[in-house]
């Protein structure tokens, strides 16, 4: 059976203007990722891979190309309609958890369901069952800041579920979290990815993602470099996180 592209970018520019200077940050991405995958973008500060990661998320639009979701050409889509894709499509994880810090991990659950115009009744019940998935079962009522950074984390990915979204993108999903967390956290993404067959993407600095993609995509100076099959993988040791930090 022929894989299914879920995600197809065509010709994909982004140019930034600094003042008077463009900043050509995309320099021509044509990219098909299918459903069901486990894909990481890696390459170093500068190189792209964050406004790539948000082109395909529907939070900027490229200066040139175009990208594909579900074979759904999104730049065609208004305001509402985008809206409406990333609420229903899309789920997002992100370094920085975002989390709501008056809500608690169930109310923080809940908001993406009852904006999907969810009834209360079954959208608790369903954040319910979601936070017990990712083994937060005990701190439904806790607030982000009586969480630890990987409880916290663990909310994200509840919350990045909550409309059952064909794709999840995770932009640096263990940047902010210790080792041994962040390797708790690759290991709960790969489980929801096959359980769920929900197709992940992450950009990331994280060598030990490797270990759980499918596929990774090499960024480099606004290209891609290569893409490797996990088996094929060729690691230069410190050509990821060698290089700089951010």
């Amino acid at each position: 059976m022929p894989k299914e592209a879920i995600v197809r970018t065509i010709g994909l520019k982004k140019t930034f203007m600094l003042g008077k200077i463009p900043l050509n940050v995309l320099k021509g991405i044509d990219l098909e990722i299918y459903r069901g995958e486990y894909i990481s973008i890696m390459g170093p500060s500068g190189s792209g891979k964050t406004t790539l990661f948000n082109m395909i998320g529907g939070l900027d639009k490229p200066t040139e190309g175009k990208v594909y979701i579900d074979e759904v050409d999104i730049a065609q889509l208004d305001a509402y309609e985008l809206a409406w894709l990333r609420c229903r499509k899309i789920g997002y994880i992100f370094q920085t958890f975002n989390l709501i810090p008056v809500m608690t991990a169930l109310e923080n659950v809940m908001l993406p369901m009852i904006f999907g115009g969810m009834e209360n009744d079954e959208a608790m019940e369903k954040a319910k069952g979601l936070l017990e998935t990712v083994g937060l079962g005990a701190r439904l009522n806790h607030k982000p800041f009586e969480l630890s950074g990987g409880q916290q984390q663990r909310v994200a990915i509840a919350r990045a579920l909550a409309n059952d979204p064909a794709i999840i993108l995770a932009d640096e999903p263990t940047g902010n979290l210790d080792l041994r967390t962040g390797k708790e956290i690759i290991n709960l993404l790969k489980e929801m990815n096959k359980n769920k067959e929900v197709s992940i993407i992450t950009a990331t600095h994280d060598l030990k993602m490797l270990d759980v993609s499918d596929r990774v995509i090499w960024i480099r100076d606004g290209m891609i470099e290569r893409i490797e099959d996990r088996e094929n993988l060729n690691i230069r040791v410190g050509e990821v996180e060698g290089e700089e930090a951010g």
